[in-house]
């Protein structure tokens, strides 16, 4: 969904998960508790690595073959723990501020997410940025999941802006492949449990540790030069 098609010149796409909101742990334990469900028995912190990817590939990537009926329980047992956690879901500190400072600085906003409707309502919720958001996508608005670079393009489509007028924020190593495949710059985050030094060999363009310090750091970053 989008607001009014913006006339804004240059934005910022954000990834949620993981980003804005504090939920890539809760999203591992979900899928950990889908593959249980199913007799498999998948390390959590394989798990996590591959947060950020869509359903489709984190499930082809951690079972061999899967079937299309197993990849559909997974999916679904997997939605359905992680509404459990929805009560414990937090924004980042300063989340909310970080989006509010680019719209003020003239800047298109656009929620850059893949996660189901449902899920994206929540985080939606969670954020009331209001006004500070110009767009948002969801997993219906992509055909191929990250790292894959379509949900950035249907934001950007949303956006009206290309991707030389845009920087993206995200948290996962899928985050920085997806910009990477359009050619558009990636500052990452480390709070959603990537470590610098593999955000940056993905080719993060920069990285910092939480929305708060972006937003102390937001006119010497790549951000503040699109102002």
């Amino acid at each position: 969904m989008a607001t009014d098609a913006t006339s804004k010149k240059r934005g910022v796409l954000f990834d949620v998960d993981g980003t804005l909101i504090d939920s890539s742990y809760f999203h591992a334990m979900a899928w950990w508790q889908a593959f249980r469900r199913e007799g498999l028995d998948v390390e959590m912190s394989a798990i996590h690595r591959r947060v950020g990817m869509g359903g489709d590939r984190l499930i082809q990537s951690l079972v061999p073959e899967p079937s299309e009926d197993l990849q559909e329980n997974l999916k679904s047992s997997h939605s359905a723990v992680f509404s459990t956690f929805w009560p414990s879901l937090r924004t980042f500190e300063s989340a909310r501020d970080l989006l509010a400072a680019c719209s003020e600085a003239g800047l298109a906003v656009g929620l850059a997410s893949s996660a189901q409707d449902r899920d994206l309502e929540v985080s939606r919720r969670l954020l009331d940025a209001g006004s500070s958001i110009d767009a948002w996508t969801s997993s219906n608005d992509a055909k191929e999941s990250k790292p894959a670079p379509d949900i950035l393009e249907a934001c950007l489509e949303k956006l009206n802006l290309s991707p030389e007028d845009v920087v993206f924020v995200g948290d996962a190593v899928w985050d920085v492949k997806a910009g990477s495949a359009i050619g558009v710059p990636v500052i990452a985050l480390t709070c959603g449990g990537i470590s610098e030094a593999e955000l940056r060999d993905a080719g993060a363009a920069e990285v910092y540790d939480n929305p708060r310090h972006l937003l102390e750091n937001l006119e010497n970053s790549l951000i503040g030069k699109l102002i």
